[in-house]
């Protein structure tokens, strides 16, 4: 990490840091060429057989449509997640590297499990995400699940204790509704957290390397 986590820190003090700025940029670059390639890959996953999992719990729930929900939740946490990274440049970089690493995680994750989608699987309707899926739904991104890995990263990169707690609880949420709505199994979700923190892990050994 750059700079210590019990210290104030100001964008001031960042940029005149060297290696802050290189990090900075270097993780903003990546996670754009990353995104950019998204569309292909998401192309090619979805021409691809796999597996439907039994899945006893998700058998057990009944499929019901909970896009609004999901998206209000999901933007309401990247706007105070954006508003902190402003404030914050300690936030905003390991906000940067750890989605980057779950962005590429997810990569090799469900290129190695070939899996179909649940057979009761309603669309999720967003179409400010749907861009960066090239602007359809995407079914076969299962293995894990990128929405609660997310929410699960601003609980690990916020600092304030009521952010922690609503991110915590949006974490919670999203994982239970995108189980509702059936676009995951239930092993998806469950090991999202897992990943998640072990991409935040791995983002802060590699911002204390280089």
């Amino acid at each position: 990490m750059i700079f210590d986590e019990r210290e104030q820190v100001l964008w001031a003090d960042a940029w005149s840091n060297t290696s802050f700025k290189i990090k900075f940029f270097g993780g903003l670059s990546l996670v754009a060429v990353t995104l950019s390639l998204y569309p292909l890959f998401f192309d090619y996953i979805e021409q691809r057989n796999g597996k439907v999992l039994n899945d006893f719990f998700l058998q057990k729930l009944p499929a019901k449509n909970v896009s609004t929900p999901v998206f209000t939740i999901i933007w309401s946490m990247g706007a105070l997640t954006l508003y902190q990274v402003i404030s914050n440049p300690r936030i905003a970089i390991n906000t940067i590297w750890c989605f980057l690493l779950i962005a590429l995680t997810r990569v090799v994750s469900i290129s190695l499990w070939h899996l179909d989608p649940p057979t009761e699987l309603i669309p999720l309707i967003d179409p400010l995400s749907n861009t960066f899926y090239g602007g359809k739904f995407i079914t076969k991104d299962l293995f894990y699940s990128g929405h609660t890995a997310t929410q699960f990263l601003m609980f690990l990169c916020l600092e304030k204790r009521i952010d922690k707690i609503l991110a915590l609880i949006s974490t919670v949420m999203i994982g239970i509704l995108v189980l509702i709505q059936h676009v995951h199994y239930t092993l998806d979700v469950l090991t999202a957290p897992l990943f998640a923190y072990l991409c935040f892990k791995a983002s802060q050994w590699l911002l204390k390397q280089f």
